[in-house]
């Protein structure tokens, strides 16, 4: 099946337009020229990053900015993919759970869809987060949830 696509440049990233099905396949094209440190391809879907670590609100608008929504895994091998992305010192990276608590929980991702995966930790998510707090993915695949957003931790995107 042939694609059809135009490219241009947005945030130092080429954009490739195609139809349905394929649009992950004009992405990665794309991608080429990005140099990701980091890809992995589960199923339909790709986890990338520079390896930059920053606070939680920095790295929504940093995918954001590159056309990508922060990772979140959707299942137990996505959850596991991103764990293989970890260094030898930092060990925690951001993941897209809504950071506004909804009824005693963290039951969202950042577009208000209920979250269908989840592996939080022991004690997690945390009662005593009044109101706002931010979601990372640890080294051993669980998750918690920090009022310490400001944190710098790892920054990955998905497609």
């Amino acid at each position: 099946v042939k694609c059809s696509y135009s490219m241009f440049t947005v945030y130092w990233k080429q954009i490739c337009i195609c139809a349905d099905l394929f649009l992950i396949r004009c992405l990665l094209f794309s991608f080429a020229a990005i140099n990701y440190d980091f890809v992995r391809r589960v199923g339909q879907k790709y986890f990338v990053s520079y390896k930059e670590r920053d606070s939680f609100s920095r790295a929504v608008e940093f995918c954001s900015q590159q056309g990508l929504d922060l990772a979140l895994p959707q299942n137990e091998e996505e959850n596991i993919a991103l764990t293989q992305f970890f260094g030898d010192v930092y060990k925690e990276a951001w993941i897209n759970v809504n950071n506004k608590k909804a009824e005693g929980n963290f039951e969202a991702d950042m577009n208000n869809q209920p979250l269908t995966f989840t592996k939080w930790g022991e004690g997690q998510p945390d009662k005593s987060i009044e109101a706002t707090g931010c979601t990372m993915l640890s080294e051993n695949g669980v998750w918690r949830v920090t009022h310490e957003c400001f944190l710098n931790a790892y920054i990955i995107c998905q497609l």
